[in-house]
């Protein structure tokens, strides 16, 4: 079974400029981790020495996510909700650090089961960060760049204002939800001496990545490789900035293992820029096919009412200045990577949980 060694855990630390600082292995509990940010820290964690419990429901993630670790003795797969007080709690036992990434994710989640994706993003966070209160665990919690909203400002900073729509619109159920997730994990650092960290990723991407819930880079690699025609939401002129999983994941540990960035707030993405009409030319040309790239309405593509946000851009110098952040990989590799994956043929075997 492959699995990355600890020279390629090293090199991916260097080329996201985190450097490596000889922690001592302990218990971490990941929420989401079959999902695929999730499961591509629960590899880098396992190989960093750490012991690993995964908490997924399996809503959205996936078994063969975990394919490269199954079997690995300092793994450990749970199946059940972060709404589950009882779950949670003994998922937590002897966990020193929590990487909370469990949440209803996707456009396609939000607007179809919008009430469950309150309950998932609302409940399920606070129900983490209470079992981390009790066990004296130090917590990520995932937000998100949507809590920006309509803010088009180059170069957002964590202290830039929110600009959202109507809250009867379920598009901004996401954004509202992952801000009072915010606001609890920012409240039980200050008020219960929680350990906690907040990150704000923009549009991270990569292999595992689906687009079956409005993820853009899978779902364009997807259909080119198909023969189908790349279906662009919208004008196609929204600005967007893509940021490999692989630069992500070192910054989430060093993150949370540095005591300074406790109660803090980081964005976590590039500051390369592109269209998505551009994102969508590119796709072609890196696969090769000649798929017809076609524009489709909103309301055809959501429901009538959506709103979306035409430029996010990051700024990233709070994690520089913390940890080191600074992405390597270019958009360009990105796609060759996840190009890479949609090509090759599954030969996984999925890791066996219990249901």
């Amino acid at each position: 079974m492959s699995r990355t060694t600890n020279l390629e855990t090293a090199e991916m630390q260097r080329k996201a400029g985190i450097s490596e600082k000889g922690w001592a292995p302990m218990k971490c509990l990941v929420t989401g981790g079959a999902g695929f940010i999730g499961s591509h820290l629960t590899e880098y964690l396992l190989d960093l020495g750490h012991e690993v419990v995964v908490l997924d429901d399996f809503s959205t993630g996936s078994e063969l996510n975990l394919a490269r670790s199954a079997g690995h003795e300092r793994l450990t797969v749970v199946r059940g909700s972060i709404c589950d007080a009882d779950i949670v709690k003994r998922s937590m036992a002897g966990v020193g650090a929590v990487y909370h990434l469990a949440a209803a994710v996707g456009v396609f989640t939000i607007l179809s089961k919008t009430l469950d994706s309150l309950h998932t993003n609302l409940r399920g966070t606070e129900t983490v960060l209470e079992a981390a209160r009790e066990n004296g665990a130090r917590i990520l919690v995932a937000s998100t760049s949507e809590v920006y909203g309509k803010n088009t400002k180059i170069g957002l900073t964590e202290e830039d204002d929110r600009v959202l729509g109507s809250p009867l619109k379920s598009r901004w159920s996401y954004a509202e939800a992952k801000a009072l997730d915010e606001t609890l994990a920012y409240t039980y650092a200050m008020e219960h001496s929680v350990g906690a960290v907040i990150v704000r990723p923009f549009n991270t991407v990569g292999p595992r990545q689906t687009g079956t819930y409005g993820m853009v880079i899978p779902r364009f690699v997807s259909q080119a490789l198909a023969g189908e025609p790349l279906t662009v939401f919208g004008s196609g002129e929204q600005i967007r900035c893509f940021c490999h999983v692989l630069d992500v994941v070192p910054a989430l540990i060093a993150l949370l293992e540095d005591e300074t960035a406790h109660g803090k707030v980081f964005n976590l993405g590039s500051s390369e820029q592109v269209s998505i009409g551009e994102l969508a030319e590119r796709v072609r040309t890196a696969t090769g096919l000649v798929s017809p790239i076609v524009q489709v309405p909103y309301e055809q593509a959501y429901g009538p009412g959506y709103e979306d946000m035409q430029r996010r851009v990051p700024d990233c110098g709070r994690a520089r200045a913390q940890v080191g952040f600074s992405p390597s990989r270019s958009l360009d590799d990105i796609l060759a990577s996840v190009i890479a994956e949609h090509s090759a043929p599954t030969t996984a075997e999925p890791v066996c949980v219990p249901r």
